[in-house]
């Protein structure tokens, strides 16, 4: 439902708004905005909208804002308005809103505020190149803003569509930031910008202002890039007579290297993160951290006291570097401490992709809970876990097992299991004091011959924890396998 401009007034409400254009799959740089708003208006008792920013007719698709909105709910993320939910601001696609910013557009026409611009792209091109020519800024030379009817006539009749240009006025473009404090931009450095392309769509800096001031968004929280879109903007806000929304441009996130984060750095999707097993409440937890800070110190933070602390006086005004090592680390922790029947849940997935047998999901538990300790993301699963699944094991040290006193252990080890009944981690410890006592062998070459057998692996998770897993069985037959001669 869309209201008169009459009818908008100063919000004392906090309304927040997330406006992703659906071209793809969510990125963790805007996931990390979509976050931080999220944070203040749950903090704030506040409201958060979903807008689609589906203008880009050519690369949005459907496909992709249902993706956006699998990732963001994935996250833990809800929305209180949006094309999905309803609300009483909507539409909430731009798609589904041209009528509006064409109104608005017509009504700064009518003002003298706006002018229709009949340059071709060659003939803006040509005059650029001139005025790079002759030293100048490559500015828009304001070459229709006062055509004369006879020119007008003859670009129509040359069947040219215009587009219509806003008419920045002369002028110091001043707003407040909440990170940046007092912004100043002189109009003199700004063009007389596009606001309704010649099909009808209208541009960014135009539908985001229109969009924002009728949705009564308080608080606009986006990344840094945007900055230099805001004077823009702001002057579209005051020649509609909005009152301006609060800006909070947080930091942009770099990669490792300090250059714009990209693929090049790795995952750059959410998507990406969560085919690869990294928990929700990691990533927003890692997210949120980037440009902000818990006055605790404390960087393990669970989304409630996410909520609770957040506020934007802890924000940087320094870029955020992007480092994938504390993520790993951080959804190890993750991992280590989340609740084990939901991790096998999420783990079977990735095994059954493998290949492995899960149809007992009790020893897929068990499997887990040896090996999680060393774990990072849940992809890893099915490297950490293939021990316990393959009957045919591939020893990364093969001389070690062909060594004289390995092979005087494992047939030690099979006589004092022959007659067991009982098997646990207590059992196996009291078999290898048994096993050392009688061959005198002890330390690395008693339990790394012992490990390499039952994994073929030189390392790895607790061999205590193995054992159990594998049972006495299938210890048995693997030590047995490792009998030469």
């Amino acid at each position: 439902m869309e209201r008169d401009v009459s009818e908008i007034k100063k919000n004392s409400e906090v309304r927040v708004r997330f406006a992703p254009s659906p071209t793809g799959y969510l990125h963790v740089g805007n996931a990390r905005t979509a976050i931080l708003n999220w944070l203040f208006a749950r903090h704030s008792g506040g409201k958060m909208v979903l807008r689609i920013e589906d203008t880009d007719m050519e690369r949005s698709t459907r496909e992709f804002e249902q993706a956006l909105m699998e990732d963001l709910r994935w996250l833990g993320l809800d929305w209180d308005e949006g094309p999905d939910v309803g609300g009483p601001y909507g539409p909430y696609r731009q798609s589904e809103r041209l009528e509006i910013y064409r109104k608005y557009a017509v009504r700064l026409l009518q003002e003298g505020r706006a002018f229709y611009c009949y340059c071709t792209p060659e003939e803006l091109k040509e005059r650029a190149e001139q005025a790079i020519a002759r030293g100048e800024d490559p500015h828009y030379d304001g070459h229709c803003l006062r055509l004369t009817e006879e020119e007008l006539r003859r670009y129509r009749e040359e069947g040219r569509k215009p587009v219509i240009r806003f008419h920045v006025p002369e002028g110091t473009i001043r707003f407040s930031d909440v990170v940046r404090g007092e912004v100043t931009f002189e109009g003199r450095n700004l063009s007389d910008f596009v606001i309704l392309r010649s099909d009808g769509i209208a541009t960014y800096n135009f539908a985001v202002v229109i969009d924002d001031a009728l949705m009564n968004i308080s608080h606009v929280i986006r990344g840094e890039d945007h900055l230099s879109n805001t004077p823009k903007q702001v002057l579209v806000y005051q020649a509609l007579g909005f009152d301006l929304p609060t800006f909070v441009h947080i930091p942009m996130i770099l990669g490792p290297d300090r250059t714009k984060l990209s693929k090049r750095h790795g995952a750059s999707s959410v998507r990406e993160y969560r085919e690869k097993g990294y928990l929700p409440e990691a990533l927003v937890n890692f997210l949120s951290l980037l440009g902000w800070s818990s006055p605790s110190g404390d960087e393990i933070l669970p989304v409630e006291r996410l909520i609770q602390e957040f506020g934007f006086d802890r924000l940087s005004k320094s870029a955020a570097v992007f480092n994938p090592e504390k993520l790993n680390w951080m959804n190890g922790w993750y991992i280590r401490h989340a609740d084990l029947d939901r991790l096998t849940d999420l783990a079977i997935p990735f095994l059954q992709q493998a290949g492995f047998d899960v149809s007992d999901r009790e020893y897929v538990k068990k499997c887990l809970a040896a090996v999680r300790d060393g774990m990072e993301y849940l992809q890893q699963v099915v490297e950490k876990c293939s021990v316990f699944f393959q009957e045919e094991l591939e020893y990364e040290n093969e001389e070690l097992i062909q060594d004289p006193k390995s092979q005087e252990v494992f047939r030690r080890f099979l006589q004092e299991t022959e007659n067991l009944q009982d098997w646990n981690g207590d059992v196996f410890r009291a078999v290898m004091k048994k096993v050392q006592q009688s061959t005198g062998v002890k330390g690395k070459d008693l339990w790394m011959p012992v490990r390499m057998a039952l994994t073929g692996r030189q390392h790895g998770p607790e061999l205590i924890r193995i054992v159990e897993v594998l049972g006495l069985q299938r210890c048995r037959e693997r030590i047995k396998k490792a009998v030469r001669g």
